[in-house]
């Protein structure tokens, strides 16, 4: 089974999530991306230096062979995930 395959349950749920929720709050869409931009630049940039440091490794056969740097593209599926859960529940002012 490849990473790509574990997270799109997870993935598919928090987009499902996210718009559910999606204009709850007036700047909803602005938090998410300013979230997923800084975290996804941070998960690029330590998880590169995890893997060249050795602290973890991918399987060969796991991952779709496209990188960023070291890094595998799926392993952006997580910062993607988190983004979208997190501003979902943002506490935010409420529309009336």
């Amino acid at each position: 089974m490849t990473y790509l395959l574990i997270s799109l349950p997870f993935l598919l749920v928090s987009v499902i999530v996210w718009l559910a929720r999606f204009r709850k709050y007036p700047r909803q869409g602005a938090v998410t991306l300013i979230v997923l931009g800084v975290v996804g630049v941070l998960t690029i940039i330590f998880d590169n230096l995890m893997i060249l440091f050795g602290n973890f490794a991918y399987g060969d056969d796991q991952n779709l062979g496209i990188f960023i740097g070291v890094m595998p593209i799926e392993d952006l599926t997580y910062p993607l995930f988190a983004s979208l859960i997190i501003t979902s529940f943002w506490p935010g002012k409420d529309r009336t």
